[in-house]
């Protein structure tokens, strides 16, 4: 335990209180969302990036994280999710999404609740497994709680002019959800 110069507290308190706060804000927050990837080559990245430009201009305070660095425990620190993974191998989740994809499906039922959310996966339709782990992304986040806005998308590698519609459309949709609901 470190005390700064002037400042009677700990340091780890003021952290810790911070940290509170910052996720008490977040949560006031009239139009916060979490835009959450998982990608092998790029492709879901590249897309949670158009996603978050989109968001901003809307009037959103968008946060993109990669699923690799992300903790489950926080994901229902928003009220508003968007989840793009992609697939890889057959039918597997990407490296960066597996862990993440484990410790929410450990989580207790109702943990995600008041988290509305929707998952555009991206596949191929060569593949038995097409858009697996988008399927799977959207079955777990409902069976914890979460609340869907728009029904999960599932685009084959031709994805380019659809994906951007409906991320459009969803982030309309997810616009309008009071905050507090």
């Amino acid at each position: 335990m470190r005390h700064n110069a002037g400042n009677e507290r700990p340091e780890y308190e003021r952290s810790h209180w911070e940290t509170n706060y910052q996720k008490d804000v977040r949560k006031m927050s009239d139009k916060s969302i979490l835009i959450l990837y998982g990608t092998e080559t790029g492709n879901a990245k590249a897309l949670g990036e158009d996603a978050e430009i989109m968001a901003s201009k809307m009037g959103f305070e968008a946060k993109l994280e990669d699923m690799e660095y992300f903790e489950a425990g926080e994901i229902s620190d928003y009220e508003r999710l968007l989840i793009i993974c992609s697939t890889w191998g057959d039918g597997e989740q990407p490296y960066s999404a597996q862990d993440l994809y484990d410790s929410v499906s450990s989580l207790s039922g109702g943990a995600l609740q008041g988290v509305n959310f929707s998952v555009l996966a991206l596949g191929d339709t060569s593949y038995e497994l097409f858009c697996e782990s988008g399927k799977e992304w959207d079955k777990v986040i409902e069976e914890k709680g979460g609340t869907r806005v728009k029904d999960r998308v599932d685009l084959d590698t031709d994805y380019d002019d659809y994906a951007d519609d409906w991320i459009m459309d969803t982030l309309e949709l997810m616009f309008q959800i009071p905050t507090g609901e």
